[in-house]
């Protein structure tokens, strides 16, 4: 492999000379702060919020390397993953001229933001088994083929993608590779992180959205070599990460013990409700999951949708999504959630007599 960050970077990327925020030019603390244009009276609320955020997120960054052991200039803090993944494509993809590949069923979110950004998607479709076609993946790659999406657990299918085959994309491919890595909390699969030192083109993006509990706080994580994170602090907005989502999270990761707790209930919940569903003769398979949720195949999937809108049961029909015929996702919910869950497909079942 003869990866070169600079030698992907966009030219007018290469070239950019970022915004210079008031806090950039001005670190510490000081007691009077006439730098930012802010307004000095303050607020309406009683804590007061009158002041720009710490555009670069040391504090968060701080508790994050303490946790993960891994070093603050490795860390990327975005307004949600999908920021990250919008930046890698901003800063890493010319539009109308490179190319991406993906690995369908997967996350969406990969494809519209190469479709905003210009940006051809090639599409490897996974196997059967929803693994990498480590072979269909080689055929598509060109010397305009910039970033490698993999999923994983993969979202929507559930399951972990082969270590071996993700490491064999690392060692063979120029460019970058990008591991979303969403729902690892649930995994017993250990995450990429830790390989960063192994592999420059590695980009691993986490997300507080899920076993942490904040997805209202749209916070995203990605941890790559410092080279490519130094791009994307220079491609972000200035201030792209609030005071306030800041100071929760700071908060949150006091709490790991809590959230390993609640990892580890979700988890005896999805195995519980796994074993549930699999004896419903309205469940044609149910597929091993290593997320939060469980990807079902059901008689009559989109009928199965509408009765549990019926009963104000929100699930996600996946029948037409590539390999997911007459699929639904469905997210671990409470207890009490998940009981309801399966008394309306009770009743469902009783309904068509299956």
């Amino acid at each position: 492999m003869n990866f070169d960050v600079q030698q992907l970077l966009r030219d007018n990327i290469r070239r950019l000379t970022p915004y210079s925020s008031a806090r950039d030019e001005f670190t510490g603390q000081a007691l009077i702060n006439l730098d930012a244009n802010e307004n000095s009276l303050g607020s309406p609320l009683t804590k007061w919020y009158n002041r720009y955020p710490d555009p670069h997120q040391h504090l968060v960054k701080e508790a994050i390397s303490n946790i993960k052991g891994v070093s603050a200039q490795n860390i990327f803090i975005g307004n949600g993953s999908d920021e990250c993944i919008d930046l890698l494509y901003r800063c890493f993809c010319n539009p109308a001229k490179d190319n991406v590949i993906i690995c369908p069923p997967t996350y969406g979110m990969y494809e519209v933001s190469a479709n905003i950004n210009d940006v051809e998607i090639r599409k490897a479709p996974l196997l059967d088994d929803f693994q990498l076609n480590l072979a269909h993946i080689e055929t598509l790659i060109d010397e305009h083929t910039k970033i490698i999406w993999i999923c994983s657990p993969n979202n929507p299918t559930g399951n972990s993608i082969n270590r071996q085959d993700i490491e064999m994309v690392l060692n063979n491919f120029n460019g970058i590779v990008v591991i979303d890595e969403a729902y690892i909390n649930f995994s017993r699969q250990k995450s990429f992180v830790q390989e960063l030192p192994e592999y420059p083109n590695l980009v691993v993006l986490q997300t507080f959205s899920k076993a942490w509990g904040l997805a209202g706080l749209r916070l995203g994580l990605a941890f790559a070599a410092a080279d490519i994170i130094q791009v994307m602090n220079k491609v972000k907005p200035p201030y792209n990460i609030s005071q306030v989502a800041q100071e929760l999270v700071l908060q949150a990761l006091k709490e790991v013990e809590q959230v390993n707790d609640m990892i580890t209930e979700l988890v005896s919940m999805r195995d519980a409700l796994s074993e549930v569903l699999a004896q419903m003769p309205v469940a044609e398979k149910v597929y091993p999951s290593d997320a939060n949720f469980i990807l079902v195949k059901i008689k009559e999937a989109r009928k199965v949708y509408e009765f549990l809108l019926s009963k104000s049961i929100v699930v996600r029909d996946r029948s037409n999504v590539l390999l997911c015929n007459d699929c639904l996702r469905i997210t671990i919910g409470t207890e009490q959630e998940n009981t309801a869950l399966v008394d309306a497909l009770i009743e469902w079942m009783n309904r068509n007599k299956q």
